[in-house]
């Protein structure tokens, strides 16, 4: 009998996998192209289909606001569709916006009648917040976008009070640097701006 299939974080083991499934509807303009280096840096915001170890469904859930987050890069091996993968995936990315507390999921899609299934109602794209935008730089389809945009409410609460524009204005490190001299000759040296800036740091650079 073999194992049931689950639904799990994603690990770094998966991004093969994962790659491969996004780039099949990537190429068929369904949804964005992502590198690898984006898989590894947003891997926490993804969870898989595990059926007997190998990957056939992802999906991710991106916090874009205090109030709002996205569902994402949703996609089903085609040969195991018509199973409830997709829905369960989006379940489980639901549970976790629940966790974080999270007001509302939206998505961008074609498959308006799937997400209608699961509590998510069309809205006007100008609903959405200038963010939601960004990357949308990288789309073929960005100067005329076809996607429907659709919002599931998940916890009626007071949004988060924004701080001003210019919270953070008036805000400076106030560490002295103190001044490191480096011998630089032109010929037959190695330069090692590293050391120096370590010495200078007291080695508590970024890593």
């Amino acid at each position: 009998m073999n194992p049931p299939l689950t639904i799990r974080p994603a690990t770094v083991r998966d991004v093969p996998a994962i790659d491969r499934l996004i780039t099949f509807y990537a190429q068929r303009g369904i949804m964005l192209f992502r590198s690898h280096a984006e898989l590894y840096e947003s891997l926490r915001e993804f969870m898989v289909a595990d059926n007997a170890g190998t990957v056939v469904g992802v999906g991710a859930m991106e916090i874009v606001w205090a109030d709002l987050a996205e569902v994402r890069s949703l996609a089903v091996d085609p040969a195991h569709q018509g199973k409830g993968i997709g829905r369960r995936l989006v379940e489980a990315l639901e549970a976790d916006a629940r966790r974080l507390e999270v007001q509302r999921l939206f998505t961008l899609t074609y498959e308006q009648t799937f997400f209608e299934k699961l509590g998510f109602s069309v809205v006007d794209k100008s609903a959405l917040p200038t963010k939601v935008w960004s990357a949308c730089v990288k789309c073929p389809k960005r100067h005329g976008c076809d996607e429907i945009a659709m919002v599931r409410t998940l916890l009626d609460a007071p949004a988060i009070a924004e701080p001003p524009a210019d919270a953070h204005a008036d805000l400076h490190y106030d560490v002295p640097t103190p001044l490191v001299q480096v011998n630089v000759r032109s010929r037959g040296s190695t330069l090692r701006p590293r050391a120096a800036c370590d010495k200078a740091c007291g080695s508590a650079g970024r890593s």
